[in-house]
């Protein structure tokens, strides 16, 4: 089964930057689309960006874009979510997935692959 790994959330200020990674043990990565999800107190579960196999299409939510950058690097099996202007509204524990399935649809299913999930705290 394929594990995925988060890190890089944490507590940050409004206005600033966190790049969240998430690497995969035990089987590569390069064959499937992955994407970042996020989920605040209350709230449903966001797709937020995702990415396709070979890092040539990625789609964005209304709310992240111009902000985050999803990116991935398949020699070192990891992707990235670069945020940069962090908003309160930002809160959420964010979550790395993985699918073999077009990246077109990827931010609107249940992906079968997840990580455990980082915190990431926007606050003064």
């Amino acid at each position: 089964q394929l594990q995925l790994v988060e890190s890089g959330g944490g507590l940050v200020q409004p206005g600033g930057s966190l790049r969240l990674s998430c690497t995969a043990s035990r089987f590569p990565l390069n064959g499937f689309a992955l994407g970042w999800f996020r989920q605040a107190p209350g709230k449903e579960r966001e797709g937020v960006s995702c990415i396709s196999s070979s890092g040539g299409a990625t789609t964005y939510a209304d709310s992240v874009k111009g902000r985050f950058t999803i990116s991935r690097d398949n020699a070192k099996n990891t992707v990235y979510l670069q945020m940069n202007s962090l908003k309160p509204e930002d809160t959420a524990i964010y979550y790395c997935a993985a699918d073999s399935i077009p990246v077109q649809a990827m931010c609107n299913i249940t992906p079968r692959n997840w990580g455990q999930g980082t915190q990431v705290t926007v606050s003064s």
